[in-house]
Order: structure tokens, then C-alpha cells, then sequence
């Protein structure tokens, strides 16, 4: 943390946002167009992250279950996702000049190097999939994911720690996120009466609110680098590592596998990563990191998926329909434009 003076009652010990800090002329330019786009399209985009999302969850929960092994699955998933980022790094002039700019702002203190650890949650997200989505049902075990992120969007938002700085907890904000919870709760209640173990359920949730703080911090790290491609290449890295330390440590006890599947849609987990990251890094700062369009987009993919190619004994009934249905009318109640002011463009103070 910061060695700066105590917080006050409405301040946080991170680094903040100010209306009187003006980024560099080179830093600024990259954030234009994201920054231009009608609040519609940004939305819209922040559905399709989080349709990608709940894809990504079948992926690696089936890989998972293939392999009966959550580690290998985690790090095959994060690890070819970072082998594909330094290949678009090395080739990209853009992604390169990206990572020198992170580099740059960590000599300089504008970025913190905790700032960085966005990866972390995304590790435990990635394992959190192969524990448990095989086991709830994607529609589950998404509606866990998605309770556990609207209320992380909320703290994140109002602390202020994601690179648009605080956003208040306006009137429709607070009633869409209150929308979105209780469609939760109305997708669930149906599923909890089954045989699913239900603290299964809490790994989830703990993913979600974790998810909330990777996507603040990668903004942070997207703002630093100018590049959207440079914060997933931090993210895929720092998260591949710790779980190559947790795959040690778990082969010792269990030992691995005995053999691999051989469909390669199994393996796409760590490509369909690489887009919805580096999509919701680009779009954190646009709408916040409440972004009620994400839990649509995994809502509404889990229910289709569950639906068309189920992969559980868990049946979808009305209540996940009804609830997909209440998620989405959340989205449409968040999209209401804000009469306060925009944040400023992004630049951050000097960690001391």
C-alpha cells in the first residue's frame, strides 16, 4: 500500500484518480476511441465478454472432468493463453511498446506492482472451473459467478480502485445491481433443492467478487501501458505462474494424469480468455467495473449452453429462465446515463 497519510472517512489508500492529473500526450490517445464509443455498443460488447466467459467455464470444466484433474486443465487453460499473447506481443510492434510502458510506470511509481496481481483472481477463477462447473452445471455454477462479481463491482466501484476512479452509487446503479442479485437468487433457488452441494457453490462466488478486482486492475495496468493486449499479457503471466506452483505441489500428492483428450475444442480455454480479458481491460473504464452487461452475457450463454448441450444431470427449469430474463433487464436498467460528470481521463498519481 501507499505510505501516504491516512485515509479520511471517503478516501481509500490506492492510488486514485484526479480531475487535475492529465496523462502524458502519449498515454492519452490510445483511450480515444474506447472512450467515444456510445454507451450502447460498450454494453453490448460487455454481453459478448461475458457470453465468452461462461464458454470458457464448459471448456475448462469439461477438460477438467476429461482429465480428472483441476490443475492440469487450470494450467493448460492459462498457459496456452499466455503462449498466444507472446506470440501477438512479439509480432506487434504496439504490444511491445505496451510492455515497456508497464515498465515504465512501475520506475516512476505511477503503477503499483500489486496492481500487476489482476492474475491471481483470474488463477482462481480459471481453478474454480474445473472444480466445480462439471459438478453444478454451467447455468449454476455461472449464476454463483455472476452474485459473487455484481457485488465485487459495486465495492470496487464505490472504493474507487479501478482505473475510472469512484463512481457513486447512483439510484439506477444500486437498483440494477439489487435486480441482478435477486435474479440470481431466483435462478438458483430451483437447483439448490437437488442434490447439488450448495458450499460447492461458495468457490464460485469467491471467484466472482475476485473477478471484479482483476478487471480493475488490468484496467489500471491498460491505462499504464496504453494497451489493452499488454494488461491480458500481464495477466496471463502472473496467473500462469502461481498456477504452475499450485499444479506442483498437487501433482506431488496425486500424480497426473494418465492420459489427454483428444478434441481440440478442450484446449480453447485459454484462447477464449485472451479475447473476453483483453475485451473487458479495454471497456473497465467506459462502464464501470459494475458492468451488469457481463453477468447478461454469462447468464444468458450458460442458459443456452445448458440447454443445447448439457453436460450435467441438473435440468434447467423456469426459475434459471425467469432469472436470465430479470439479469437482463438489469442491464437495460444500468445502461440509464448518469447525470454526474464522467470520469477524467485516466492518469494516476505516483505511488509513494
Amino acid at each position: 500500500m501507499s505510505s501516504t497519510p491516512a485515509p479520511g472517512p471517503t478516501d481509500v489508500a490506492t492510488p486514485a484518480i484526479s480531475s487535475t492529473d492529465v496523462p502524458a500526450e502519449p498515454h492519452r490517445h490510445a483511450h480515444v476511441e474506447v472512450s467515444r464509443l456510445p454507451m450502447w455498443v460498450a454494453v453490448a460488447l460487455t454481453v459478448v465478454s461475458g457470453a465468452l466467459t461462461a464458454v470458457q467455464s464448459r471448456i475448462n470444466g469439461e477438460l477438467a472432468r476429461r482429465l480428472d484433474d483441476f490443475a492440469v486443465a487450470a494450467v493448460i487453460s492459462f498457459g496456452s493463453g499466455l503462449l498466444i499473447l507472446l506470440v501477438v506481443v512479439a509480432a506487434w510492434p504496439a504490444g511491445r511498446r505496451g510492455v515497456g510502458r508497464v515498465r515504465e510506470a512501475l520506475a516512476d511509481r505511477r503503477l503499483a506492482w500489486w496492481m500487476l496481481l489482476g492474475g491471481l483472481a483470474g488463477a482462481w477463477f480459471v481453478a474454480t472451473q474445473g472444480i466445480a462447473a462439471a459438478v453444478l452445471g454451467v447455468a449454476l455454477f455461472t449464476v454463483a459467478i455472476v452474485a459473487g462479481q455484481t457485488l465485487g463491482g459495486v465495492v470496487v466501484d464505490v472504493i474507487g480502485i479501478g482505473p475510472g476512479g469512484r463512481r457513486p452509487l447512483t439510484l439506477p446503479r444500486a437498483a440494477a445491481a439489487i435486480l441482478a442479485l435477486a435474479a440470481v437468487g431466483w435462478a438458483v433457488s430451483a437447483q439448490v433443492e437437488t442434490a447439488v452441494p450448495v458450499l460447492l457453490l461458495l468457490l464460485p462466488f469467491s471467484a466472482g467478487f475476485a473477478v471484479s478486482w482483476q478487471q480493475a486492475m488490468n484496467g489500471r495496468v491498460r491505462v499504464a501501458a496504453s494497451s489493452a493486449l499488454a494488461a491480458t499479457l500481464v495477466n496471463f503471466a502472473v496467473g500462469t505462474t502461481a498456477l504452475v506452483v499450485v499444479l506442483a505441489v498437487h501433482a506431488t500428492s496425486v500424480g497426473w494424469p494418465d492420459s489427454m483428450p483428444t478434441e481440440p475444442w478442450l484446449y480453447a480455454g485459454g484462447a477464449v480468455g485472451c479475447v473476453f480479458i483483453a475485451m473487458q481491460a479495454g471497456l473497465v473504464r467506459r462502464v464501470g467495473v459494475l458492468v451488469l452487461g457481463v453477468v447478461a452475457g454469462q447468464l444468458s450463454a450458460a442458459l443456452a449452453l445448458d440447454l443445447l448441450l448439457p453436460t450435467s444431470d441438473h435440468a434447467v427449469g423456469i426459475a434459471t429462465v425467469g432469472g436470465t430474463v430479470l439479469a437482463l433487464a438489469a442491464v437495460a436498467l444500468s445502461g440509464i446515463r448518469r447525470r454526474a460528470r464522467h470520469a477524467s481521463p485516466e492518469a494516476v498519481r505516483p505511488v509513494r
